[in-house]
């Protein structure tokens, strides 16, 4: 009983260390393989900064007849 549990840990371990010798090989030779440059880029101005959005809210006036009064403009700086 005991011998084969040995196996199979000795089995564990082997398959373990072979599994990650492998995966490390690979990844060094990807890292082997030349990466392409990439082009040069053309400098890019900066855009103009949007113009900043105008809210209007309109209000129902308090009286017995519906009417509504006239829109008011709110701006919102950051």
């Amino acid at each position: 009983m005991f011998i084969g549990a040995l196996y199979l840990f000795l089995t564990f371990v082997i398959c373990f260390i072979l599994v990650h010798f492998i995966k490390l090989a690979y990844i060094g030779l990807m890292s082997m393989k030349k990466k392409p440059e990439p082009p040069p880029q053309p400098k890019r101005e900066k855009p103009e900064p949007k113009p900043e959005p105008v809210y209007y809210i309109v209000e129902k006036k308090r009286t017995k007849k519906s009417s509504y009064s006239e829109p008011k403009e709110i701006k919102f700086k950051k």
